[in-house]
């Protein structure tokens, strides 16, 4: 389905639980009412988008998902697939990769787990850092048949953005499109040369850590947009911020989804990035991506 005409958040999680392996409540995001509510402030703002890149290992409910997108009137496009390594379920080592395949294809075409609730993109599928598992492979290569039987497009999880180029290398080998790609987490790495170098393959990109200073001061993501810009790729640039704590909500005065808008966006045009690159990261591109 089209997005929405409006802003879209590109890689963000309406519940995820991380709690597993984090060891801490505070990544158990469960927070339906607090999420409503900020939703519904977003969509004041102009927004009308949320993808949802929350996959198999992280708790994924679809109905939780529906439901927040009927009451705060927000359309919410959900995914399918398996994330990082160390939080893949034994079914990835239990069963083949046309099985695991099989599986995206149903969300896909059906819906998710048995519910009518559709997937509309492949991911966040991930990487560790500065390297593929054999686990993380099997998911990727399962991605590229759900992919090319289904043409929904595919987003990436890089950790701390490492491993993008050879990302990119594993769908070039596998003949998929590299324009049905987004490599999310590339603001990250804080190197704007690597990231030219992945853009110039033809892939989208997502800044998607916005806010998260403690991994990468705004300023840098600043800089590098503006280098972007000169570069002349602004047709292959989203936003979002990737929330993932109960903290990071305005409930637990942290910094909430519309820091993006309020904060973000106004601090980067006055830094030099235009309103038209501005409009494409937020409004045209992710449409384009999804169309």
């Amino acid at each position: 389905m089209p997005l929405i005409e409006g802003i879209t958040y590109a890689h963000e999680h309406t519940t995820i639980d991380l709690s597993s392996l984090k060891k801490t409540d505070d990544t158990n995001l469960n927070c339906f009412d607090e999420t409503i509510e900020e939703y519904k402030e977003l969509y004041t703002k102009g927004v009308r988008n949320i993808i949802d890149v929350t996959v198999m290992g992280m708790n994924r409910n679809p109905d939780y998902v529906k439901k927040v997108a009927e009451l705060s009137g927000m359309n919410i496009i959900q995914s399918t697939g398996w994330y990082q390594d160390k939080f893949i379920p034994s079914f990835v080592d239990d069963h083949t990769i046309e099985e695991m395949a099989e599986v995206m294809i149903r969300d896909i075409t059906i819906g998710i787990d048995g519910t009518d609730n559709r997937a509309e993109l492949i991911g966040e599928i991930a990487t560790s850092k500065n390297q593929m598992t054999d686990r993380e492979c099997k998911v990727f290569k399962a991605a590229v048949i759900a992919h090319n039987q289904t043409g929904v497009p595919i987003t990436t999880h890089t950790t701390l953005g490492t491993y993008g180029k050879e990302q990119i290398q594993f769908f070039k080998e596998h003949c998929v499109d590299l324009s049905k790609v987004v490599i999310g987490h590339v603001d990250l790495t804080g190197d704007t040369d690597y990231v030219l170098s992945l853009l110039s393959e033809g892939v989208y990109v997502e800044f998607d850590t916005v806010g998260k200073e403690n991994y990468m001061p705004d300023e840098k993501r600043l800089e590098m947009l503006l280098a972007i810009e000169d570069a002349g790729y602004t047709d292959k640039v989203f936003l979002s911020m990737d929330i993932t704590r109960k903290s990071n909500l305005k409930y637990k005065n942290g910094i909430g989804y519309s820091y993006l808008l309020d904060t973000f966006v106004p601090m980067i045009l006055e830094g030099g990035v235009s309103e038209e690159f501005v409009e494409k990261m937020l409004v045209e591109n992710p449409k384009q991506f999804h169309m």
